[in-house]
């Protein structure tokens, strides 16, 4: 899998590619897939993440994969871990 350079949040794609072409409200689309408005405007905003749950959800909404949208996550927080790696102390356990 290749590392992307500094990924969108999750959130970023529901708004610009599913919602904002369709013309969703976020209040329409979080009763559409079931959740709260608060639920879906934290994902919306970037301070939540994409749960599997969630990634079920949009999967059916959007006829899209629910691998995809944890994907789309996953490389997301790892971009961010990366971003502070300097301060991660580890030991390298095996020889170089």
């Amino acid at each position: 899998m290749m590392q992307m350079f500094n990924p969108p949040h999750p959130g970023e794609i529901i708004k610009e590619l599913c919602l904002e072409p369709l013309g969703l409200t976020v209040t329409r689309a979080a009763e559409a897939l079931g959740v709260s408005r608060k639920t879906l405007s934290a994902v919306l905003n970037g301070r939540a993440g994409i749960s599997p749950e969630m990634a079920i959800r949009l999967s059916i909404a959007f006829e899209t994969s629910a691998e995809s949208w944890l994907n789309q996550q996953v490389q997301y927080d790892l971009w961010l871990a990366r971003q502070s790696q300097q301060e991660i102390k580890v030991e390298r356990l095996v020889a170089a």
